[in-house]
């Protein structure tokens, strides 16, 4: 029963990504977000090379050559879903350009941790245990939903100071894989717990994974919220100035430099200098300054003394 189950499922996924498609394509969101479009585009030309070779997979080169296209198309799909939360988080930070480049920094170094983990983790698995490439791909797997559940969280906290509504197709998105990768992160506990057999593991996924694409539909034929411009933004625009004011160098009217240069001439100076300066400064002020050089000029005699 859940080997047809799943199966359906399995079929259900790709007629519901084309209709995602083709309404993407009909509202055009194919252009605002190009890396969720091909992620859709991914998977279903991942069913179209699994499903011919799981059907007439006969002897052990056929588990052969899906067991390899089943990991590679995986680890090609962790790629790009990896991406669309860099997507994502462009749309959201749209306004915040210091922000969003901040944000695009550490995606970049979370990407390359990520990296060097899995290649560490498949060269140390002993020979007795699966092969290098299903070490790998579980282990960027496993990254990639920690943060997919890290970026709904993320929204959901702090979607009021960004102004975004939970209306909006990036909200949407974000929902769709955070609620997949948190299925799936549950299913996973329960099976290394040894509650739940491995075909009721890939029930579950599967399960999980055709809500998210209902929710993505569901979002793609709503029409959308505008983003929110009341006051509560203040606080995520003085974040992003911050990190612009430190971004930038400071310019020269500034106070700072100023006060630098000060101390710097007079810590190279000798106290001759200072005090010859000094007697000039106050010589050219008139009246004022007349009563305080005869102080000036004994402490210079006494200092020769």
């Amino acid at each position: 029963m859940h080997a047809k189950v799943q199966l359906a499922l399995w079929i259900a996924h790709p007629v519901l990504e084309l209709s995602l498609a083709a309404i993407m394509i009909v509202r055009k969101l194919h252009r605002m977000f190009p890396v969720f479009f091909a992620y859709i585009l991914s998977q279903i030309l991942s069913f179209a090379i699994l499903f011919p070779i799981y059907l007439y997979q006969s002897s052990a080169n056929g588990n052969t050559r899906y067991f390899y296209a089943y990991w590679i198309t995986s680890a090609i799909s962790l790629a790009i879903g990896f991406k669309v939360i860099h997507e994502i988080f462009l749309d959201v930070f749209r306004p915040y350009h210091t922000l969003k480049d901040l944000g695009t920094v550490l995606f970049k170094w979370s990407a390359l941790v990520m990296l060097l983990v899995a290649i560490v983790v498949a060269a140390s698995s002993s020979a007795g245990m699966q092969a290098p490439i299903t070490v790998a791909v579980i282990t960027v797997q496993r990254c990639v939903r920690v943060i997919q559940c890290g970026l709904i969280l993320f929204l959901l906290v702090f979607s009021g100071y960004l102004g975004v509504s939970w209306r909006q197709h990036s909200f949407g998105i974000a929902l769709g894989f955070g609620g997949f990768a948190s299925v799936e992160l549950i299913a996973l506990a329960l099976y290394s717990g040894g509650q739940i057999r491995p075909p009721t593991l890939s029930l579950l996924n599967s399960t999980g994974y055709g809500f998210s694409i209902l929710a993505w539909l569901a979002y793609a034929v709503f029409k959308t919220a505008s983003r929110d411009a009341s006051a509560s933004l203040l606080m995520s625009q003085r974040w992003d100035q911050s990190l612009g004011d430190l971004q930038r160098p400071v310019g020269n009217d500034s106070l700072i430099p100023m006060f630098e240069g000060m101390v710097d001439r007079a810590f190279s100076r000798t106290p001759r200098e200072t005090e010859a300066i000094a007697t000039r400064e106050f010589s050219k002020k008139g009246p004022a300054s007349e009563e305080l050089e005869p102080s000036l000029a004994a402490r210079h005699a006494a200092s020769k003394g």
